[in-house]
């Protein structure tokens, strides 16, 4: 199945999508959180209540007609990974880590399908980066074992870690260049885990500026796959439902390039993960 949030009169709105299609799955039952954390947090079986949406006929809606919202709007955790992809560690001048680079981003930067990513007033540094977002459906126990860990996990998303590299590279951590405002692209909407291979293995990653490819590998490159992700941050903290995990970028990134390849205003940019999804998201200047 898949499921996407959107906005009704300003405010996030959980739905099944349906072909071209969408389902609000608190209007088809009020008692289905309008949230997806919430629904997530909740325990509601949302491939049932989908089921039992689909099978009501419940009023549709075309997707093409409403805003998307982020995916999960206010995640309890966004954590995410770098130089998980052994090419990009490469072009980064890295040999391939013996544990992951985590580091967290905020629910503040993030940006739906089809809003602006934001150009930041005080950089011309932006880059992208295409990923594969993972959603915690049930909380993981500490410690959970990597044979374990796909059972938690609700499904699957696409992601653009946009990334402000000046300022990313001004501290050894690189939280502050990963947390602009607008500038974590995540949608256009969740694949089901039991949709796609377990742990999304073999699926075709590619970003598109302005239709150009300029990333293009395979979720089989990752270092650390979603189970020892997972199992590892277990390890450290429990992860919970609604939680997001942001599983690293390919080679081909801008500011490996030669020259470097910047976003600039009036730029597009698409993520697109094979069986999850295409993530689009226009590049604006901020406002002086």
């Amino acid at each position: 199945m898949k499921f996407t949030t959107y906005l009704r009169d300003g405010a996030p709105r959980l739905a099944l999508v349906d072909g071209s299609d969408l389902i609000d799955l608190n209007d088809a039952n009020a008692k289905t959180p309008s949230d997806l954390r919430l629904a997530l947090k909740a325990g509601v079986d949302l491939q049932a209540a989908g089921a039992a949406a689909l099978k009501d006929k419940a009023r549709r809606v075309p997707l093409g007609s409403v805003t998307l919202a982020p995916l999960v709007p206010e995640p309890g955790k966004i954590v995410c990974l770098g130089l998980n992809y052994y090419d990009h560690a490469k072009e980064g001048g890295r040999e391939k880590p013996d544990y992951p680079w985590f580091f967290f981003r905020a629910a503040s930067s993030l940006v739906a399908h089809g809003e602006p990513g934001l150009l930041p007033l005080v950089s011309s540094k932006f880059d992208y980066e295409a990923e594969l977002a993972v959603v915690i459906g049930k909380t993981v126990p500490r410690h959970t074992k990597q044979a374990d860990a796909l059972q938690y996990v609700f499904g699957y998303s696409c992601f653009n870690d946009m990334s402000v590299r000046d300022y990313q590279k001004r501290t050894p951590q690189w939280t502050i260049g990963k947390n602009f405002d607008a500038t974590g692209g995540f949608g256009p909407h969740l694949v089901t885990a039991d949709e796609l291979a377990p742990g999304a293995t073999g699926l075709r990653i590619r970003s598109l500026l302005n239709g150009k490819v300029m990333q293009d590998a395979n979720t089989d490159d990752m270092i650390f796959s979603v189970a020892e992700t997972i199992a590892l941050l277990a390890d450290v903290l429990t992860l919970e439902p609604g939680d997001v995990i942001v599983m690293g970028t390919p080679a081909g990134v801008g500011q490996a390039r030669t020259p470097p390849v910047w976003m600039k205003a009036g730029d597009t940019i698409v993520i697109d993960i094979e069986k999850v999804g295409a993530l689009s998201n226009p590049i604006v200047a901020e406002a002086a």
